[in-house]
C-alpha cells in the first residue's frame, strides 16, 4: 500500500470508528406549554371520591385555562359566580376584589342563556339525561341514554354539577365536570359550562345553594368541535 493510500485508508477507518461510537442524533420534539409544577399536585388524582378520579392530563391544555387567583374589579357580590362564555373563564369572586379563575368548555346550550341566576341545586356524581334536541340531532349516540345515564367516570357530568335557575324555576343551564378534559378552554358541539372535575369540585365546595350567577352576553361561534 502507497503512502498516500495508507493514509487515506486510515483516515477513513477512523472516521467510521468515531462514528460508531457517537449518539445518534434524535428528532427534534416540540415541548408542549409550561405548566408550573403546583399544577400536578391541583389536578392530580382524587382516590377518595366515590368514582375514583385519574390525574387530568395536562399536556394539550393551555395554562390560560388552569385554575388561578386573579384581580377582579367588578361589583359583584362575594360568593358570587361570573360565567363569561366568550372568554371561556368562570370567574368566583372573592373579597378585596380578587376571584378565583377556572377554564371552561362552552357548548352550544352554553350559549343560549344570559343574564342573572341562582345555584338552585348542587349534585355531586350526578346522573345524565340527553335532551330530546341532543337525541334528535345524534340518535345513535344519545337514543341509548334516553333514561339517563348512571353517575361515573363516563358520563358527561363529571363528578359535580351546579344548576342555574330563575324565579323557581330551572332554566335547563348547568355548570359541571367533563370527561372531556382536552375541551375546556374550547367550544364544543353541546352542553352548556364544563369544567375540569378537579375544578367543579373545588367551585361545588365553595358555593353554596343560592349563590348569585352572572352569565355574561356572549355570541354563539359559528364552528364548534365535537
Amino acid at each position: 500500500m502507497n503512502p498516500i493510500s495508507r493514509r487515506s485508508f486510515l483516515a477513513a477507518a477512523s472516521a467510521t470508528a468515531l462514528a460508531g461510537c457517537a449518539p445518534q442524533r434524535q428528532p427534534l420534539v416540540a415541548a408542549g406549554p409550561y405548566i408550573p409544577p403546583e399544577y400536578y399536585a391541583i389536578y392530580g388524582p382524587r382516590p377518595e371520591e366515590e368514582f375514583p378520579l385519574p390525574a387530568t392530563d395536562l399536556s394539550e391544555v393551555d395554562p390560560r385555562f388552569l385554575r388561578q387567583e386573579v384581580e377582579f374589579s367588578e361589583s359583584q357580590q362575594v360568593g358570587s359566580i361570573v360565567v363569561d362564555p366568550g372568554e371561556r373563564h368562570l370567574y368566583y369572586v372573592q373579597s378585596r376584589g380578587r376571584a378565583i379563575r377556572y377554564g371552561v368548555g362552552v357548548g352550544r346550550e352554553g350559549y343560549q342563556f344570559r343574564g342573572n341566576a341562582y345555584v338552585g341545586r348542587k349534585a355531586s356524581w350526578p346522573r345524565w339525561t340527553p335532551t330530546a334536541n341532543m337525541i334528535a340531532e345524534n340518535p345513535e349516540k344519545n337514543k341509548p341514554w334516553a333514561g339517563g345515564m348512571e353517575p361515573g367516570l363516563e358520563n358527561p357530568l363529571g363528578a359535580r354539577a351546579l344548576y342555574l335557575y330563575t324565579g323557581g324555576r330551572d332554566t335547563m343551564y348547568r355548570i359541571h365536570g367533563t370527561n372531556e378534559p382536552s375541551s375546556i378552554g374550547q367550544n364544543v358541539s353541546s352542553g352548556c359550562i364544563r369544567m375540569f372535575n378537579q375544578d367543579v369540585i373545588d367551585l361545588h365546595d365553595r358555593t353554596p345553594v343560592g349563590a348569585q350567577v352572572v352569565v355574561r352576553p356572549s355570541v354563539m361561534p359559528v364552528r364548534s368541535i365535537a
